[in-house]
């Protein structure tokens, strides 16, 4: 039997997704509960190994187990044994040729920035903090130069394995709501760092320090050196990931949840 699971949890508490020897991973974790559940060593695949204080509400994990299990076990069971920072949000029987990675057409990500004057106290692990106020419209004027398929070559870590910085980005938008800034993108694919470092590049825009126009150019000089720090891991969620409808997976509302634009 083969079965895929949507995940949530609290990246704060972890050193990345992917299992490592010397370290505390969400795959770890989540690998030993499912294991004990399926009576048999459990090896999942995920959609995005998201980084070091990455968070997730939509990442996808799928495996093959050998026992029979119902679904109700990978839901109500694992989430009894899994610890307060993980979840197990729904559970789905898939065919054998799905695979939670090379399934998957796109993956979107939210960075969420607390605009405030004071540091926030409640979900401080969850968000990152930028007291200077940002200008959303300029924000979003930088980020119509992302769209489509382009050389990212600039918004990549130089750790990055992957053979091309070509990526595809359906969407990037900024939205203010109250005293949160939530940064939206969705892509085919991420470059190690890709969401952050393009976070840090619009964080710079709505600062005021430099024009929108100046992303045109970070792209086209697809040098690494030339684009602004990383920005903080802390804001970044793993909301979604699409598949082809023929998996009938779940669709769930997208998170984090805030309020409307009022």
């Amino acid at each position: 039997m083969k079965f895929a699971l949507g995940i949530e949890y609290d990246g704060s508490y972890y050193y990345g997704w992917q299992r490592q020897s010397h370290a505390k991973s969400v795959q770890q974790t989540l690998e030993e509960v499912l294991s004990k559940i399926a009576d048999e060593p459990v090896q999942v695949n995920c959609a995005g190994r998201t980084d070091t204080g990455v968070h997730a509400t939509g990442q996808v994990v799928s495996f093959d187990i050998s026992n029979e299990r119902p679904l109700k076990a990978w839901t109500m069971g694992a989430n009894t044994q899994l610890p307060d920072s993980v979840a197990v949000r729904w559970a789905h029987e898939v065919p054998d040729d799905f695979h939670a990675r090379f399934s998957a057409t796109a993956r979107r990500y939210r960075y969420i920035i607390a605009n405030t004057h004071a540091r926030p106290a409640i979900l401080n692990h969850g968000l990152t903090w930028c007291r200077q106020e940002l200008d959303v419209e300029a924000m979003n004027a930088a980020c119509t130069y992302f769209p489509g398929e382009q050389d990212f070559a600039s918004f990549q870590a130089s750790s990055c394995q992957s053979r091309t910085s070509f990526r595809f980005i359906n969407h990037l938008t900024v939205e203010r709501y109250h005293d949160y800034v939530v940064i939206d993108i969705k892509a085919n694919a991420f470059l190690h760092h890709m969401v952050r470092n393009i976070a840090g590049t619009l964080i710079e825009v709505g600062k005021g320090l430099k024009p929108a126009s100046w992303v045109k150019e970070l792209i086209e000089e697809r040098n690494r050196a030339s684009a602004p720090a990383t920005a903080s891991p802390n804001g970044l969620y793993l909301v979604d990931v699409d598949y082809p409808e023929k998996f009938e997976l779940p669709r769930l509302a997208i998170g984090p949840v805030f309020l409307p634009k009022t």
